[in-house]
């Protein structure tokens, strides 16, 4: 009996260990990635009015090769892209100016994603544009120059269309600006030589809601990001709205390269440096301590594949050598 006994007991041990061997490579196969495998979760963004037309079309895009995958997009500034981004309340914060030192300090990890620009906007019945013949691009375009703009602006100055465009009309210019923390209203201040908090006007929240009140105001000047300074489906300016171009080389004329009176033009100024940079800057896409996950392969996807989307949306896509960079920050 001692005999049988002592043998089960071996029996039942190398049993024990027949199994737990087993155990052990079946784990480590059940937690390899498969290539290929689908991805499943949710993703969270908000921020940037700037970025999120172009941020909906990559949802809706990789929404199609991922159906398990839910991208939650919202709106409300690149402050609160941020904020919400660094206190982990979104997985990616869209920054439309640039990443300040104190947010990396936080943790804060940024790639760009794509190309826009903010551009001045002024009402289309303002009574300068009476003046000039034609309709639509036909249209002779205004350009104003920068010192006018800063006058405005930044010094608060009362200034007069006339004095705007060197007529003598009266009436006095209606400035509009962005009462929420913003990417437009930093980048339009950075390149008139201010803060946000520098800028003079009645505040207004968000992209649509300064483009609006500029549409309502016949005197009204404003600033908008690309795609709510002009209209998507024509690629004419908003109904209402007229972009204004910058005499960049003061020659008190609106140079070629300077004419913003389409869309189309108006990224072909951005590419070709004619327009000035700011107000052309680079969009970001911001996480705390790094992308991971779900999050990660999306992010990979905006740099590689998603970039082919940039121009149909009215964006333009990041240098070969700008999304080099960023993957190697993702870590490939």
């Amino acid at each position: 009996m001692r005999t049988t006994w002592k043998g089960l007991c071996l029996w039942l041990v190398l049993a024990a260990s027949l199994m737990a061997a087993g155990c052990g490579r079946k784990t480590e196969t059940s937690t390899e990635q498969t290539p290929g495998k689908a991805l499943s979760g949710t993703i969270r963004v908000s921020g940037a009015w700037a970025l999120y037309p172009m941020m909906v079309k990559w949802g809706e895009e990789f929404g199609k090769i991922h159906p398990a995958v839910h991208i939650d997009v919202s709106a409300g500034g690149a402050g609160k892209g941020a904020a919400d981004a660094l206190k982990g309340m979104v997985d990616i914060g869209m920054v439309s100016r640039e990443v300040r030192p104190e947010e990396i300090q936080q943790g804060g990890v940024f790639v760009p994603a794509v190309k826009d620009a903010v551009f001045p906007t002024i009402n289309e019945a303002n009574p300068a544009l009476q003046k000039g013949e034609g309709t639509g691009e036909d249209r002779p375009q205004l350009c104003i120059r920068r010192s006018v703009f800063a006058a405005v602006f930044i010094e608060g100055r009362g200034m007069t269309w006339g004095e705007v465009f060197g007529t003598a009309l009266a009436e006095k210019v209606r400035p509009y600006t962005r009462s929420d923390s913003c990417g437009a209203a930093e980048t339009w201040a950075k390149y008139l030589g201010g803060a946000q908090e520098d800028l003079k006007g009645v505040g207004v929240y968000g992209d649509p809601g300064l483009a609006e009140a500029v549409r309502q105001d016949v005197l009204g000047m404003g600033y908008n990001n690309l795609n709510f300074a002009y209209d998507a489906a024509t690629g004419q300016p908003v109904k209402g709205l007229y972009v204004v171009a910058i005499d960049v080389n003061e020659n008190g004329k609106c140079d070629p390269e300077e004419d913003l009176a389409t869309k189309d033009k108006a990224i072909q100024a951005i590419k070709s440096g004619a327009y000035p940079s700011p107000p052309a800057r680079d969009l970001y896409l911001l996480t705390k301590g790094g992308f991971t996950g779900v999050t990660r392969e999306f992010v990979r996807w905006i740099l590689t594949d998603g970039q082919a989307f940039a121009l149909e949306v009215g964006y333009i896509r990041l240098t070969d050598t700008q999304i080099e960079g960023a993957l190697l920050k993702l870590g490939q």
